[in-house]
């Protein structure tokens, strides 16, 4: 019979874990069965969650501390019967995790999913390797810029910084997640306007691109909007996945009339997996469950920036992103406070098949986006080269200077 196994992280001053998660197992599937009459029981076995695993770990004292309490941990393993259920995102999380969240420390840190659930959860239409085909680019990172500063500004100044990042060597941009539809760049112009940029620029450089619009609105209109968006020839969508809920991105991701890569942003997703006690792990969230629900791209926090993430943490997420699975793999965007000072320690930790995102560290550049841009590529070139910062930026001012503005962490080779 298929199942869907939950494992969840629980704090417990008693240590009883085993009760506990019996309790969990028949609280989310058939209630208390054994008060029923033999018959029912017996009918209702096969819909009963199984308790599979209850491993203590540990004392975390500085979690006794926060709680005030000595706490006992736990990592438990409950199976769901896939019959329970319909194979969509919301019917499954109700089940392993509904009113569960609501029931003291409790997180869930891991769902797998069964084998049987390809055929209701295909993944992204693109990925890695897809991605990769449009743009032409195999052997390294790909390197993303972000707009900055357009929020009141009109089409004309949105052009002049795609093309300048875009002319300094990034491969795709996207929108901010916080530019929303509005007078000075609406959505239609802006996908119009960066079409005609990339067609610009390929035809200068012979690169191709991508440029990931905001794809906002009231849900019941993101399906025209971005069917809307392919008409207009865009090349990749951008979604606030957790402002709208995970159910959304599948949807678009499984319509078939939606053929681009759709990238999804975290904003949000810091109240679902913050704490330690509560809500969902970062590589569950982040990683598992926006792969399977059909994103191409996952942005979360970098360990290095000024919205940080523990790095074990984000790497776990990397690797739910790329672990080899029934579906695509799909790229890791590790965001926020990236420079090219950074570049070594981001392909040291994060390997090729990623994507370098950078804001204010291409915009902030003494010579603008081209040169904040051009300043990443060298560094990753220098890094593919088998060189440090300092030797490449002997042959590249551009990244010359932004190692003399933000400082370099060379990374020690193997």
């Amino acid at each position: 019979m298929s199942e869907w196994i939950a494992t969840y992280l629980l704090h417990d001053a008693k240590g009883e874990f085993y009760k506990k998660a019996e309790g969990i197992a028949l609280g989310l599937t058939i209630g208390s069965w054994t008060d029923l009459p033999q018959l029912e029981k017996i009918q209702l076995e096969k819909h009963k969650g199984k308790v599979l695993e209850v491993t203590a770990l540990e004392e975390d004292e500085q979690a006794s501390r926060y709680l005030g309490q000595k706490t006992k941990r736990a990592l438990v393993k409950i199976a769901y019967p896939s019959l329970n259920f319909s194979q969509d995102i919301p019917a499954i999380l109700t089940t392993v995790f509904g009113k569960l969240s609501l029931d003291g420390e409790v997180k869930l840190v891991d769902l797998e999913f069964p084998v049987e659930s390809v055929s209701d959860f295909k993944g992204a239409k693109f990925g890695i390797e897809g991605i990769r085909e449009i743009l032409g680019v195999h052997n390294r990172p790909l390197l993303m810029s972000i707009f900055k500063g357009v929020i009141g500004r009109d089409i004309d100044f949105l052009e002049t910084q795609l093309r300048d990042q875009l002319t300094g060597g990034a491969d795709l941009v996207k929108d901010d997640e916080i530019l929303f539809e509005n007078p000075e760049t609406p959505f239609e112009k802006r996908i119009i306007a960066g079409k005609k940029v990339i067609q610009q620029v390929f035809e200068e450089t012979g690169k191709k691109k991508l440029y990931a619009v905001n794809l906002t609105g009231r849900t019941a209109e993101l399906r025209d909007k971005a069917n809307r968006a392919v008409e207009l020839g865009a090349s990749a969508l951008l979604l606030n996945v957790f402002s709208y809920g995970l159910d959304v991105l599948h949807s678009l991701s499984e319509d078939e009339e939606i053929m681009i890569p759709i990238m999804a942003h975290p904003a949000v997703s810091g109240a679902l997996t913050s704490s330690k006690f509560y809500g969902f792990s970062h590589s569950l969230l982040l990683g598992k469950l926006v792969r399977y629900a059909g994103a191409d791209f996952s942005l979360f926090p970098s360990p290095y920036g000024s919205v940080a993430l523990e790095k074990a943490s984000a790497l776990e997420i990397a690797e739910e992103c790329t672990v080899q699975r029934a579906i695509k793999q799909i790229f890791p965007v590790p965001s926020a406070g990236i420079h090219p000072g950074l570049v070594p320690l981001l392909i040291h930790d994060f390997g090729n098949e990623s994507i370098i995102n950078a804001g204010g560290g291409i915009h902030g550049h003494p010579y603008g986006a081209v040169g904040g841009a051009n300043a990443f590529r060298a560094a990753i070139d220098g890094m593919l080269e088998g060189i440090s910062l300092h030797e490449k930026a002997e042959e590249n001012r551009n990244l010359q200077a932004a190692i003399d503005l933000w400082g370099a962490e060379e990374v020690k080779r193997d």
